[in-house]
């Protein structure tokens, strides 16, 4: 009878995450050494680290600069927009505050012309035509084109005709001193003079162009009767563009 002999008990260790790690640790090698190539080959090019991250960090301070100052222009730019607007606002409120006083003078000045026509005759007598109505209306701004219209009216009702002139004169601002403009320097016919001649009221558009830089202020009317022995006389407005 054979005896059987024990085989020999082999133990042997099993690792399956050796070839991983492995292969890990090969790339990361590779990866350095790519990344020391690369330094190397700047280094050997010329290329300074620590000056290009000081470069960086000064344009980057540049950056930020430039950022803070165009935050405090934009917020200067809504302080003038709001101011414009507001300014706007105000000059339309005035002008048509002014609108109103200069509506009310003239029906006060005409009352007053009525009672002193009815209290004196000659008085009425000797002033027979009447700014009844003016203003100001855009022609073409931009072009420094306006008109003036206005209303002559009679103060004392009669059959026969008056007539006579108007002359205007336009004072004003220009280069920082007062100046004036006369009607020929206005007036697109050259007229020194706008004639009348009616029974009762006329109505008037007469254009007008502005000298360039002159900045009007106020208007003057001056009624010249043909009739004799009647004196001139005038009328002022403030300068108010308004209406169409």
């Amino acid at each position: 009878m054979k005896s059987v002999l024990p085989r020999r008990l082999v133990i042997r260790r099993y690792a399956p995450l050796r070839p991983w790690v492995l292969l890990a640790a090969s790339g990361v090698l590779l990866l350095l050494a790519a990344w020391l190539m690369f330094q190397f080959g700047r280094k050997t090019a010329g290329f300074d680290a620590l000056r290009a991250a000081s470069e960086r960090a000064e344009l980057q301070a540049q950056i930020d600069e430039l950022e803070r100052q165009q935050k405090e222009l934009r917020v200067q730019l809504a302080e003038g927009e709001q101011a414009k607007l507001e300014q706007v606002r105000e000059r339309s409120e005035l002008g048509r505050s002014i609108g109103e006083l200069q509506a009310q003078l003239a029906r006060a000045q005409q009352d007053l012309q009525f009672y002193r026509g009815i209290a004196s005759p000659q008085a009425a007598k000797d002033r027979s035509v009447i700014v009844q109505q003016f203003k100001v209306a855009p022609r073409d701004p931009a072009k420094r084109r306006f008109y003036l219209r206005f209303t002559l009216a009679r103060e004392v009702r009669g059959d026969a005709n008056v007539s006579g002139n108007l002359g205007v004169t336009i004072d004003g601002v220009k280069a920082g001193a007062a100046a004036s403009v006369e009607l020929a320097a206005i007036s697109e016919s050259k007229l020194r003079q706008i004639p009348f001649n009616f029974r009762y009221l006329a109505n008037f558009e007469y254009p007008i162009t502005l000298p360039a830089g002159f900045e009007p202020r106020r208007v003057t009317l001056e009624i010249r009767p043909a009739r004799a022995g009647v004196s001139p006389y005038r009328r002022t407005f403030v300068w108010n563009v308004s209406g169409g």
